[in-house]
C-alpha cells in the first residue's frame, strides 16, 4: 500500500440492513457516525471528491443501512445516522442497534470518525456516542461539519466550547467544511495515519 491513499478511486461496495450479514474485516476500515442531519454524506463526497458517490437525500435519516465503500483497499463504512425524530420508535431503534451492533463487532477499527454540528451544542446523543468510542477505547476524532456557516472567530469559538463539552483531546477534534474543503486535508491526514501505518512500530527482528 502506497503513503497515500487515491480517494478518487472510491466505490461502492455493498449495503446491509443488519450486522449479523456483515462479513468480516478483511481490510483497514475507517467509520463515519453522526446525527442523521450533520453532514455525513456531504463530507465522504468531498473527501473521494466525488459528487454523489455516497447518496445525499434532501430529507434526513435516509440512510438506514450500513453502506460499504473502498478505495485504495481502505474500507470507508457510512453508519446510518442517529436521532431523526420524524422517523418512527421502531425505526429509530433499529437504527441504533445496527450501529451499536455493528461498533460491538471484532472489526478492525483503524479510525472512527464521529461528525457533529459546529453551529450547535451537541446533542444528548452526540454525547451518548463520544462516550461509547471513549469507553470501548476506539481511536476516532470528532469531525465538526458545516463551517462555512460560520465565520472563523465564530467557528474558533465553538470549537473550543464543543470539546470542552464532549472532553476530547484539542489533536482529536477539528472543523470542516464539505462546502469549501476546509478541514478535509487534516481528515484525510489521520485517517492515512490510521490506516497506512500499521506495522510500522513494530520492533525489527535482530
Amino acid at each position: 500500500m502506497t503513503d497515500a491513499i487515491r480517494y478518487q478511486t472510491a466505490k461502492f461496495v455493498a449495503s446491509y440492513g443488519n450486522a449479523s450479514k456483515i462479513p468480516p474485516s478483511t481490510c483497514p476500515e475507517v467509520c463515519f457516525v453522526g446525527r442523521s442531519n450533520v453532514g455525513k454524506s456531504s463530507i465522504m463526497n468531498k473527501l473521494f471528491n466525488r459528487k454523489n458517490l455516497v447518496k445525499v437525500s434532501s430529507t434526513p435519516g435516509k440512510t438506514s443501512n450500513v453502506n460499504f465503500f473502498v478505495a485504495d483497499g481502505v474500507h470507508f463504512v457510512d453508519l446510518p445516522g442517529y436521532g431523526f425524530a420524524q422517523r418512527s420508535k421502531s425505526e429509530r431503534e433499529r437504527w441504533a442497534d445496527l450501529i451499536f451492533d455493528f461498533l460491538d463487532m471484532e472489526r478492525s477499527f483503524n479510525l472512527v470518525v464521529s461528525l457533529v454540528d459546529i453551529r450547535h451544542d451537541p446533542s444528548k446523543l452526540d454525547h451518548q456516542m463520544i462516550e461509547f468510542l471513549q469507553e470501548g477505547g476506539y481511536p476516532f476524532v470528532v469531525a465538526l461539519t458545516k463551517a462555512d456557516k460560520l465565520s472563523r472567530s465564530q467557528q474558533g469559538r465553538q470549537l473550543a466550547t464543543i470539546r470542552k463539552q464532549l472532553n476530547v483531546p484539542a489533536e482529536d477534534i477539528f472543523v470542516t467544511s464539505s462546502a469549501t474543503g476546509q478541514g478535509i486535508d487534516e481528515l484525510k491526514r489521520r485517517i492515512e495515519a490510521a490506516c497506512l501505518d500499521e506495522g510500522e512500530d513494530e520492533p525489527a527482528e535482530e
